[in-house]
């Protein structure tokens, strides 16, 4: 049986008082109390669950935020970015390219490649579908805004394949593809040793698995005697825990060591918390893998693998090879809203590498630029272990 209309109202006030006092990055955000006046009438009308997750997406998309969004979705509810997208777009001089594609995605299959200029998007040109994804509350010419829409179209919905015009400044092709079609293995990582004697890591999207701690120890006893080790984070859009992330820094570490800073802006709703701290890693297990790290990122590492990529930078314990990352910010808090239990969750502790930098802002050592046909940051990271 569905909740009456008023408890639909209650959970939608509940929902928007939580994210304006827990929300972190205001600072970049307007809208907000317009959000509420415009969608608020709505959800007096509201007859079902459904309608009432699709009204509270409508308002959380107003923090035009890829780290914010409900603990729940529909078939027609939009894909998470980076977990569900294919593809990274941005506008360049107010034109829209492409410039990252997840390898191995069904985009890349379909033949859609980095640089190319997106002209139309499910039929319509690139800047009017823009504009008009654009939540209520937002000028059409922010920015942040249109690069968030531009990326949100892109990942499309649930229920939905995406439709695109591309030129690749010779000819323009009309591409179709339902994103987020990607093999992973069912392990939570593999490992294997190079012919270089270098131990290689990739993470699959599993750092919020406990069997990830037992996979990466059985790993670093078998690199026992290899020169070096690469981690290979580049498929880690879900994020993780903190928990998981520390166990795997702190088998490379023999002192403990700062790995993150913290701050909590709007720290008066939780009464333990302090302003600022830092987070710092244990050495952990039965020995210290010590020869030299590097680690592998591009856009779809996110959140926790952030996280461990700015730690072991921070900590001096590795070099990071690749792409800017994800840029998702800060630290989750969730509200279960009172009648639905329906999770909303945003980002509330601003998070930040151990020199200051924004956790969101953070880039490589050594910046690769992708290349068709090869994985030019892999190769960059073992021509550095092999000239050490």
């Amino acid at each position: 049986m569905s909740p009456h209309a008023n408890t639909y109202v209650e959970d939608f006030d509940e929902a928007w008082v939580f994210v304006r006092d827990t929300y972190a990055y205001f600072e970049d955000v307007v809208g907000w109390t317009k959000a509420r006046d415009v969608l608020r009438p709505r959800a007096a009308r509201i007859q079902d669950r459904e309608a009432f997750i699709g009204l509270l997406e409508e308002l959380i998309e107003h923090l035009c935020d890829h780290h914010a969004h409900l603990g729940v979705n529909t078939p027609s509810s939009p894909r998470l970015i980076p977990t569900g997208s294919d593809l990274w777009a941005e506008h360049v001089d107010d034109e829209a390219y492409i410039t990252d594609v997840r390898p191995g995605s069904n985009a890349e299959r379909a033949g859609l490649r980095q640089r190319m200029h997106i002209i139309s998007i499910n039929g319509r040109p690139t800047h009017e579908a823009v504009t008009d994804r654009l939540p209520i509350g937002l000028a059409s010419d922010n920015s942040i805004a249109r690069d968030w829409a531009l990326r949100t179209l892109l990942a499309g919905r649930h229920n939905t394949s995406v439709s695109a015009s591309v030129s690749d400044g010779e000819k323009e092709q009309l591409v179709d593809f339902e994103p987020s079609g990607k093999d992973r293995p069912n392990e939570p990582l593999t490992a294997r040793i190079l012919e270089s004697n270098v131990g290689f890591v990739r993470i699959h999207d599993s750092l919020g698995s406990e069997a990830t701690k037992s996979a990466w120890d059985a790993a670093l006893d078998d690199f026992n005697g290899t020169r070096g080790l690469i981690l290979d984070l580049r498929d880690t859009p879900s994020g993780g825990n903190a928990t998981v992330a520390r166990a795997l820094m702190g088998r490379l570490i023999s002192v403990e060591l700062p790995y993150q800073r913290h701050e909590l802006p709007n720290e008066g709703h939780r009464e333990e918390a302090r302003h600022h701290w830092v987070e710092r890693v244990e050495p952990r297990g039965p020995s210290t893998y010590d020869k030299p790290v590097a680690v592998l990122v591009g856009r779809w590492t996110a959140s926790m693998g952030e996280g461990v990529a700015i730690g072991l930078d921070g900590m001096r314990r590795a070099r990071v090879f690749g792409s800017s990352m994800a840029g998702l910010r800060g630290g989750i808090y969730s509200r279960k809203l009172t009648h639905t239990k329906i999770s909303v969750q945003v980002p509330a502790e601003r998070l930040y590498h151990v020199d200051g930098t924004p956790r969101e802002a953070f880039a490589p050592e050594v910046v690769v630029e992708p290349k068709i046909g090869e994985d030019a940051t892999l190769n960059a990271a073992r021509q550095w272990l092999d000239q050490l």
